[in-house]
């Protein structure tokens, strides 16, 4: 069999039907095997989309998403997609094409050194010099980026080595990896410690919605009766609307999330990193406080400097265990379930909703009403992803999608767009400024031309509104490059692209350009112009010694 051949095989045979990618010289034979295949393969704009369609697509489905991009510019391009998948904990199998294994290191037309390229934003890396070890690296690959922390595995293939023939019988390999090592000896001690706690808060992650743990996550809170946070990374992993519920911590979080974790004596943190967006001179409780900490990923233990128990595990081995250790536990701190329903009952912010220009709290007020449990939301990187954070009623796991730790511009359309085509029942939503849109706004084509239609919800601001913001609070309204004075009219390019346009200047619009972008069946992009002079609040500075920036909060 033909080495392009018997690597669409490969994965075909793990069930992989879609992906995600660009072709070029040295992989038209794998393209040319394509047209025969039963995977389909979306054809993207641009490499970097490729790369974050897979991603939304894995982040949606909880399967492993799967890019290919041809040698050099190609393998280039996929580099920021594969670091966003990296620093969020993506299954990810990047396919890249290769210079002939005769030329390579001479410089030969589009060659790049991607397998060292890709070293330092993957968790392993394959260049299959010899075709048949290619199974190896597919079985290999397909084990690792699923195994323990998830993550993207790249697989480099020279041109000489898809086109030579490899052995058939080769092809059913099947790659045992070692055992993730775990520790878990001091579930006990940890089980002390919540009993003796006064005021426990639980901290989660993405690793609670990658492990598919959330609804043990939430078996312990009720259990225990404890408040949980969520950092950007692990929204839907409880309801939004449930009562232990308190929201997102961090730079832009709730101050309901803020006091009650500066107040705790105990944080279960799991499946989450203490990143410096979360936790922070603003947001770390008293030296006093203990944590308890599960993960997977030995690295992300004791960042926090205080005294801790860490169960080296994944999310929903370690819950389990804590919630059969604890048995019939019910707490006992009374006075701690009041404060925490006090401090969500004063959680509040005061808005004239009506007022124009828009303001984004608005739009996503009037989001949140056609926010079902189907409907799946991602967004770009800047404030727009902050409103969303901070207002959107997320109902269950996997429903919101978010660049968190590398924050990426342009991470919301193509994200969106592969959600799409993991669940193409479901309809899908981005919420994007006009920065990060126009980066990635060729995959409007993509969108139309593969029949993937989602809603794009513009926040128009004319301005790289999140640098602007810092520059307005701590550069002294010194603007440097972040006026975008040349938009374009989204609304006659989303039409030009054979997607739908819709333009609301006034707040009573909001909800009937919505009803009418999710009913049209097509991509449609609602082009919303909001207040340029709106921040984003609160608003933690970056300078401790400065107070916290509430704006609208009244807590």
């Amino acid at each position: 069999m033909k080495g392009s051949r018997a690597l669409l095989k490969m994965l075909e045979d793990r069930d992989v039907e879609t992906m995600f990618g660009y072709p070029g010289g040295v992989v038209i034979p794998i393209y040319d095997e394509i047209i025969d295949s039963s995977i389909r393969h979306v054809l993207v704009r641009h490499e970097q989309c490729a790369a974050h369609m897979a991603d939304g697509y894995a982040r949606a489905s909880g399967k492993v998403g799967v890019c290919l991009a041809t040698s050099g510019p190609g393998a280039t391009n996929l580099v920021t997609g594969i670091g966003t998948a990296y620093a969020d904990s993506t299954p990810m199998l990047a396919l890249t094409g290769q210079v002939g294994t005769g030329v390579l290191g001479m410089g030969a037309f589009q060659e790049v050194d991607a397998y060292s390229l890709m070293m330092p934003i993957t968790k392993h890396n394959f260049r299959v010099l010899d075709i048949n070890r290619l199974p190896h690296a597919v079985a290999e690959a397909w084990e690792i980026c699923q195994t323990g922390r998830p993550g993207p595995v790249h697989i480099d293939i020279p041109v000489d080595q898809v086109n030579a023939n490899i052995d058939e019988t080769l092809l059913n390999e099947i790659y045992h990896i070692k055992p993730i090592p775990t520790d878990t000896t001091k579930l006990n001690l940890a089980v002390k410690w919540i009993k003796e706690a006064n005021r426990p808060v639980l901290l989660i992650g993405g690793g609670v919605i990658g492990s598919n743990a959330s609804s043990d996550v939430q078996k312990l809170a009720e259990m225990c009766n404890i408040p949980v946070i969520t950092p950007l990374m692990g929204i839907g992993a409880i309801p939004s609307e449930h009562p232990l519920c308190m929201g997102s911590l961090g730079m832009h979080g709730r101050m309901c999330a803020l006091n009650i974790f500066k107040n705790a004596d105990l944080v279960i943190a799991i499946g989450t990193k203490f990143s410096d967006r979360t936790y922070s001179a603003h947001t770390a409780p008293s030296d006093r406080c203990k944590v308890i900490q599960i993960d997977i990923d030995a690295t992300e233990f004791n960042k926090h400097h205080r005294e801790s128990i860490n169960l080296l595990c994944d999310a929903k081995k370690g819950t389990k265990m804590l919630i059969d250790a604890l048995g019939g536990y019910k707490d006992n701190h009374i006075m701690w379930d009041n404060t925490v329903k006090e401090a969500k009952t004063k959680c509040s912010c005061d808005f004239n909703y009506g007022v124009t220009p828009i303001i984004p709290q608005k739009v996503m007020h009037e989001l949140n009403k056609f926010l079902d449990k189907d409907i799946i939301v991602t967004t770009d990187v800047g404030q727009n992803q902050m409103w969303a954070m901070h207002y959107l009623d997320i109902h269950r796991p996997r429903q919101f999608i978010s660049s968190g730790s590398f924050g990426t511009m342009g991470f919301g359309l193509p994200s969106a767009i592969g959600a799409k085509a993991a669940k193409p029942d479901s309809k899908v939503v981005t919420i994007t400024g006009d920065g990060g849109l126009l980066m990635v706004l060729q995959e409007l084509a993509t969108s139309v031309a593969e029949d993937l239609p989602v809603v794009i919800c513009l926040l128009n601001n004319g301005w790289l509104g999140m640098v602007k913001q810092w520059q307005k609070l701590f550069w002294d309204k010194r603007y440097s490059q972040t006026h975008l004075n040349a938009d374009p009219d989204f609304v006659k390019v989303a039409e030009a692209f054979g997607a739908k346009g819709i333009r609301v200047e006034k707040p009573e619009e909001i909800q009937d350009a919505f009803k009418e972008a999710f009913d049209c069946g097509k991509t449609c992009l609602i082009d919303i112009m909001v207040d340029c002079e709106e921040d984003i609040t609160p608003m933690l500075p970056p300078n401790p010694t400065l107070p916290i920036i509430k704006g609208h909060c009244k807590y």
